[in-house]
């Protein structure tokens, strides 16, 4: 049986949504045309204020399911309360975001791609809010296993994976940092098992405004150094506890290093099948020379920018002097 004729289940975290965009992006998935499905609506934080919208915009459609003990998660482990509450009988799992607006043709598009692979992703038009106008249309490319563990390309809402990731996936690896993110994790554990695919299909709306959690990455590959020094200043205050010479190094080290590591080792020690490859490039066994290679070539082919290199080379620094290693396989071993 193909996944397109299955039941499934989509996930969408929700907090605090705005109810124009909330609104749209229900009434979307409402009108696909693959219609056996339930939405597992996660809420972080107050449920009420979420269900009495749901209830607004589609409330004779039992297909919609809201969740949420009025606890903040975030917006990481969100999608994994999500996840964890998908039905035994969901073969697919597709992930929402409660902003965006999805074609009514989006499953139909993407699901038969899991019969190959056990992730696919499509591409998304970038509209601006309130101004509706259309700034363009992602480019996200698929290069395999080991760029995505460098330079995640896949984005939660427009993708689609089949439930063997779950087993692997759940629960998430643990790091105190907002550089965690379930796409990227979800990306790499369908790398090591079926593999991943993202195709031209433009699946979606991409809706971009000043409440993003991330927003489109092209919006942030020009914000320059300063931006950098900014979000690592900022974020170290607030998950290492302070802005002193140590605690930039930790964060700086978690950033780009340590996050690949967690997310690594944690794979490796679930599957029980470590690739030696990956781990001389990202694992607690790593090597300078070998990823330093790696940097230079995606650099050259265009594949990261040059921001890119010079903060992970600075992550690798930045773990050197902190032991990060050794406090990222704590992490990973505790995952």
């Amino acid at each position: 049986m193909t996944p397109a004729r299955s039941h499934g289940a989509i996930v969408m975290a929700a907090y605090s949504p705005d109810a124009e965009l909330f609104g749209i992006q229900l009434r979307s998935l409402a009108q696909q045309t693959v219609r056996d499905w339930e939405c597992i609506i996660s809420v972080d934080g107050e449920r009420a204020p979420v269900e009495a919208l749901v209830a607004e915009f589609v409330g004779d459609d039992d297909r919609f399911r809201v969740i949420g003990d009025g606890s903040r998660r975030g917006f990481y482990l969100n999608f994994e309360h999500g996840l964890a509450a998908v039905p035994a009988d969901a073969v697919w799992i597709a992930l929402a975001d409660q902003d965006d607006r999805w074609n009514d043709d989006k499953l139909a598009r993407l699901l038969p791609h899991l019969d190959e692979v056990s992730l696919v992703s499509g591409q998304a038009r970038l509209v601006q809010h309130p101004s509706g106008e259309v700034t363009g249309v992602t480019d996200r490319q698929d290069r395999g296993p080991m760029h995505t563990l460098l330079s995640n390309q896949i984005t939660g809402s427009l993708c689609v994976f089949d439930r063997e990731i779950l087993s692997i996936a759940l629960p998430f690896p643990r790091l105190s940092t907002r550089v965690a993110t379930h796409d990227h994790w979800l990306g790499v554990v369908a790398g090591a098992l079926r593999g991943t695919r993202i195709v031209d299909d433009v699946v979606q709306d991409y809706v971009q405004h000043d409440a993003n959690v991330f927003g489109d990455p092209s919006r942030l590959e020009s914000a320059g150094i300063a931006a950098s020094v900014r979000n690592v200043l900022g974020q170290a205050e607030r998950f290492e506890g302070s802005r002193s010479p140590k605690a930039l190094a930790r964060m700086t080290f978690w950033t780009y290093v340590g996050w690949r590591q967690v997310m690594l080792d944690t794979l490796q020690a679930r599957l029980g099948t470590p690739d030696p490859d990956l781990d001389a490039l990202f694992g607690r066994s790593r090597r300078f020379s070998r990823l330093n290679s790696l940097l230079r070539a995606a650099r050259t082919d265009g594949s990261i920018p040059p921001r890119f290199a010079l903060e992970y080379r600075a992550s690798w620094l930045a773990g050197a002097l902190s032991g990060g290693r050794r406090a990222a396989a704590r992490l990973a071993d505790q995952s």
